[in-house]
């Protein structure tokens, strides 16, 4: 018989989504409606040995290390298909722009990159801006002793840069160096997508997720907008590292769903947080936004401990394939995946049948 393994193996990180795998026994478990893929009636056992402890990475904000437990243990007092709603961090971390860039894009167009320090780890976080009306804070703030030159080599200038260029600021600008950004009401409210790295996904054409699709979305309808903002976070596998996401990967081939995989490896079933891209926001001067989600939980999250965000409109990403147009992922891994995403994760999506 497999290990029984519940949710207290692991700590859950803020704003993350805790469910119990459901237990295995020689008794398969009548249903009314389908479960998700690999659940107990059809999952393969997993041999122990890949069940060795690991840790959720401690850079994860809100997090220490969890000590891995040496006896698994069962609990019979928790729903296997429950969704924990997220515990907000008590206060957001502090996060400085370090360099803005202009970045011309395939296709024509082009956004601005900026990168990110802060308190929490010590990871590049990103804000992909586009338009030019979105500006950080900490970015254009002078600094001290540093020159004209240095501050258009860290992106700290108003216009656009040209050779002979001598100044940061322009004429043509209304905003002076150091001046605050903030939201205007008559402002049209941006579309902003909170999006975590997906190496497989979005460079190795993985069809297991819809992480590529979802961003490439994401800057086709900010382009089409004129302006928007992808915070884009450090947080591969849902957290937990992209070594330990390519093993969750293995229990999935082994029958295991996503939920169940990240468990048995004694991670959070999301070990991620959102306090960072609510911190980015607010250094972009954006206080309302329209989030492009189907996490529920996401839209709590970003708005952080305060409500320092106010999530006006969240607009939902229905994948192509669904939609009957071509240029998404398809075929039997992801549509596991989505249906894992809606039937133990709380994301709104119609399930169309799966």
């Amino acid at each position: 018989m497999a290990p029984q393994i519940n949710d207290e193996l692991a700590v859950p990180a803020p704003a993350s989504v805790t469910v119990t795998p459901q237990t295995q026994s020689s008794t398969k478990s009548p249903s009314n409606s389908p479960g998700p893929r690999g659940s107990s009636s059809s999952r393969v056992d997993v041999p122990p040995c890949l069940l060795s402890p690991a840790f959720t990475p401690p850079s994860t904000p809100g997090t220490g290390t969890p000590r891995p437990a040496t006896e698994p243990t069962t609990s019979s007092t928790s729903d296997p298909d429950t969704v924990v709603q997220p515990t907000l961090l008590e206060e957001l971390p502090e996060v400085k722009c370090q360099v803005r860039a202009r970045i011309p894009r395939n296709g024509g167009g082009e956004i601005f990159l900026h990168l990110y320090n802060n308190n929490i780890d010590n990871k590049e976080h990103l804000a992909i801006v586009f338009g030019d009306s979105i500006r950080s804070k900490s970015l254009d703030a002078p600094q001290e002793n540093e020159t004209e030159m240095v501050r258009m080599t860290r992106g700290a200038y108003t216009g656009r840069l040209y050779p002979g260029r001598t100044s940061s600021s322009t004429l043509s600008s209304s905003l002076d160096p150091g001046t605050p950004v903030s939201q205007h009401p008559e402002d049209p409210i941006p579309l902003v997508r909170i999006h975590s790295e997906c190496y497989t996904g979005e460079t190795a054409w993985s069809a297991r997720c819809d992480c590529g699709e979802q961003l490439d979305e994401a800057a086709r309808l900010m382009t089409l907008e004129g302006n928007g903002v992808v915070v884009y976070l450090r947080q591969e596998g849902r957290g937990i590292g992209l070594a330990e996401k390519l093993k969750a990967y293995n229990l999935q081939d082994l029958g295991n769903d996503t939920v169940t995989a990240n468990l048995l490896l004694r991670h959070p079933a999301d070990a991620r947080s959102y306090g960072l891209a609510t911190a980015i926001l607010q250094d972009l001067g954006l206080s309302t936004i329209r989030l492009l989600t189907n996490n529920p939980i996401k839209v709590a999250a970003v708005e952080g401990p305060n409500k320092e965000i106010r999530v006006a409109e969240r607009v939902p990403m229905v994948p192509l394939a669904w939609k009957g147009l071509k240029g998404g992922v398809s075929g039997e891994e992801v549509d596991n995946y989505l249906k894992t995403k809606i039937h133990r994760m709380g994301h709104l999506l119609p399930d169309l049948g799966l």
